[in-house]
């Protein structure tokens, strides 16, 4: 008897990942966890609000990024890419220490500035200990040079008065980290002083950091130095993007907002998402705009004609835990909450459900409210409302994409397409190189329509039987001999989404009684 193993021409599709956002914007810090990448700007990942302070510090002010990663873990999100853009950078120029004498009367006599420029290095000052070998007048003192908790330089018997030992004169000359200048008043009597300096150890003071010009163009990034938008390139299992920090970036000096380098930005955004295919924008409405205002600028300055784009208006008030101000509360654009509310959606009901009808986890208030007849106005024309509803809390109340095209008006039937597609394609790799005959044809339609039946158990197809939901077919038709011999292999398939029940209509009449 013979035992032979042969492989099944089926294979099990697992749905792709379809909760994973990432976020570009301002950080308190920049990570140091990649020696290769100093600066801290490539795409980090995150799974909690802990491990993002980790890498990239808490709240600052400044930054809505923070905010926006807050409430993203807060409202149903797990996994998070974090892309840091540069707002600031080092000063460039040399740290400096002054150091104190031991009488405050002689104030800072010795001025220690480093060499290279931001160097991390600290000053160790040792003075004489008197005693019975006491010299008379001021006291020789040690000063070391350390480096990583290491000395690197010292530097025995200072002294500051103008002898062959004075501590400019003897650290200047040989000292490769430092250099050293006397601002002792000559009139100073050091006569009676045993200790001149205040013994102790003293880090270098950097000069604060100088802020970057930021523009459209530090948003976009490049894909190729794994920065800014572009940069999420590398994540490729990533389905939302969120760029939050726009204000910062836009206000102007009389605080206006420059909403040419809004548009710029999240039109690279757009254009990001599109090229990728896999992924969704999540877009904010400008701030301060009553209905009439964000509907003009959608409409008339915005222009954004999107299937892989959602806008939402108004902005969301949440708890400040910096108090900027003393203002334990503010207003920040709501795209961070609000792709949590979507990882949840898919977690709990699946991406084919409509994020919306759902509360906002973390939302006081929202900016401005928006009525009935508004909210017709604004949703016809792709712009996603955040409305109070009193005792059922503060929802999202709309799903719909920035697409002019009909068949793809809806979030939930993008990011279906979406995860199918990926599904798709990353769970037929076993058909690469394989004979393209007849055997991998039906191996081919039995997964992809065991995968399929499974979306249309689960609620997410339309139709009373699988073949009303969907259709595979990957045969000699779709395989002509000429394909063949490109090496195509081409699978034909058809899905009938569910779309969202956006108008509920009742319709309502007297039924009269007849006597009889």
């Amino acid at each position: 008897m013979y035992v032979e193993e042969v492989a099944s021409s089926q294979k099990v599709l697992s749905p792709a990942a379809t909760a994973i956002a990432a976020f570009v914007g301002f950080t308190e810090r920049a990570p140091n966890d990649d020696p290769n990448d100093p600066e801290g700007l490539a795409p980090r990942l995150v799974t909690s609000w802990s491990q993002y302070e980790q890498l990239f510090g808490s709240f600052a002010p400044g930054c809505v990024l923070p905010l926006s990663v807050y409430g993203y873990f807060q409202n149903g999100g797990a996994i998070a890419y974090v892309c840091r853009v540069p707002n600031n950078k080092p000063a460039g120029l040399p740290a400096q220490r002054s150091l104190p004498a031991a009488d405050r009367a002689l104030g800072l006599p010795l001025v220690v500035t480093s060499v290279e420029p931001d160097a991390d290095i600290s000053i160790a000052v040792d003075a004489f200990d008197g005693g019975e070998d006491a010299p008379d007048g001021p006291a020789p003192f040690t000063i070391n040079i350390v480096e990583r908790g290491e000395v690197v330089e010292s530097y025995p018997n200072l002294t500051l008065d103008g002898g062959d030992r004075n501590a400019a004169k003897v650290i200047n000359a040989t000292s490769t980290k430092v250099k050293v200048e006397v601002k002792l008043d000559k009139k100073a009597d050091l006569s009676s002083l045993l200790d001149v300096l205040k013994p102790g150890l003293y880090p270098m003071e950097k000069a604060a950091p100088v802020a970057v010009p930021v523009q459209g163009k530090s948003f976009a990034g490049s894909e190729s130095a794994r920065r800014g938008i572009n940069g999420l390139a590398v994540a490729e299992d990533v389905t939302m993007v969120v760029v939050p920090d726009l204000v910062t970036a836009a206000r102007k000096a009389d605080g206006t907002l420059d909403l040419g380098l809004w548009k710029a930005v999240q039109t690279s955004l757009i254009a990001h998402c599109e090229q990728h295919g896999n992924r969704m924008a999540v877009l904010d409405a400008p701030p301060g705009m009553n209905p009439q205002q964000i509907m003009e600028w959608r409409s008339g300055v915005a222009m954004y004609d999107s299937a892989f784009a959602a806008l939402y208006y108004p902005w969301i008030k949440v708890e400040n835990p910096i108090g900027v101000n003393g203002d334990r509360e503010v207003f920040i654009p709501p795209s961070g909450h609000i792709a949590g509310l979507w990882a949840r959606t898919d977690e709990s009901r699946g991406v084919w459900k409509a994020p919306a009808n759902d509360t906002i986890r973390g939302c006081l208030d929202i900016e401005r409210s928006i009525t009935q007849n508004e909210q017709s106005l604004l949703n016809p024309i792709g712009i996603n409302c955040i409305r109070p509803f009193g005792t059922r809390g503060i929802r999202v109340w709309g799903a719909r994409t920035l697409a002019s095209d009909t068949d793809w008006r809806y979030i939930n039937v993008r990011r279906l397409f979406n995860m199918i597609e990926t599904t798709i394609m990353e769970g037929t790799q076993f058909a690469v190189f394989e004979p393209n005959d007849v055997t991998l044809w039906e191996g081919v339609s039995r997964t992809l329509t065991g995968f399929l039946r499974g979306l249309w158990t689960a609620g997410a197809l339309f139709g009373d039987s699988a073949e009303q939901a969907f259709y595979v077919k990957c045969d000699s038709e779709t395989n002509p001999p000429e394909s063949i011999d490109m090496g195509k292999l081409v699978v034909e398939v058809g899905i009938a989404p569910v779309k969202p029940a956006e108008f509920v209509v009742f319709r309502i009449s007297q039924q009269k009684q007849v006597a009889g």
